[in-house]
């Protein structure tokens, strides 16, 4: 039976791999921390199977590609396409501010546990232990601040993939970022509020895929299987 949703265009997520602050759990939002050797690893791993002609993340699909500022996702960048793939993406590389983490204000570098201590003690949260998606951040980012800049790459996404959702064109796009502004990403492609719950996980150095449902710009949707093998159009 052939796939009735083959050719529509598809949307990659990809967190940078490991940092030392990814292991010890810290909110790293700003600070600049390189990826850990095995985060290197990580990235490369996964680009081995998936990222490369035929494969799910084929360059030469590439319409777009939304890259955080911040080493650690400038350096996955590097590490998921080889020389020859970014010399043929460069005019659709873009390096932007807003898909960069969450802006976590007075909770950068620390656990939730020491943040959820600390509100508590300044007499916060009485009714409920602080919730990011809800309260977000002292000094730092909103829940409304993160999702308005989120919705203007979506919107610039439909505006990219919407004609061709049928597959005339090649126009996959990728964003290359973090943990908590992706699945913020992911919850406002399917037009939830970041408030509400979706429980959600993503590894570092993992990619995630969000696509449509019967080939609609109006019907974004998750994809939550994606065959490994090499696809039909190559």
């Amino acid at each position: 039976m052939p796939d009735k949703d083959a050719g529509t265009p598809r949307v990659f997520l990809v967190r940078h791999g490991e940092t030392e602050w990814t292991i010890s759990g810290r909110y790293t939002g700003r600070s600049d921390i390189p990826l850990t050797t095995n985060g290197e690893k990580q990235v490369s791993s996964s680009a081995s199977v998936i990222v490369g002609p035929g494969k799910i993340v084929d360059p030469s699909r590439i319409a777009h590609l939304f890259v955080s500022p911040r080493t650690r996702a400038q350096r996955t960048y590097e590490l998921l396409f080889d020389e020859s793939s970014r010399k043929n993406l460069e005019k659709s590389y873009e390096t932007t501010e807003d898909i960069r983490e969450w802006e976590y204000g007075m909770y950068e570098g620390l656990l939730t546990a020491q943040i959820r201590a600390a509100r508590k003690e300044r007499g916060l949260d009485k009714e409920r232990p602080w919730n990011i998606w809800v309260d977000g951040c002292e000094e730092g980012e909103t829940a409304a601040e993160v999702a308005a800049r989120l919705d203007r790459i979506i919107a610039k996404i439909r505006e990219i993939q919407g004609p061709y959702m049928y597959g005339e064109k090649a126009v996959d796009v990728v964003l290359i970022a973090h943990g908590h502004i992706l699945r913020a990403f992911a919850k406002r492609w399917i037009g939830f509020e970041l408030s509400r719950s979706l429980p959600m996980m993503l590894e570092p150095g993992a990619i995630g895929v969000l696509s449509y449902e019967h080939h609609k710009v109006s019907e974004p949707a998750f994809l939550l299987g994606v065959n490994m093998g090499a696809s039909d159009e190559s």
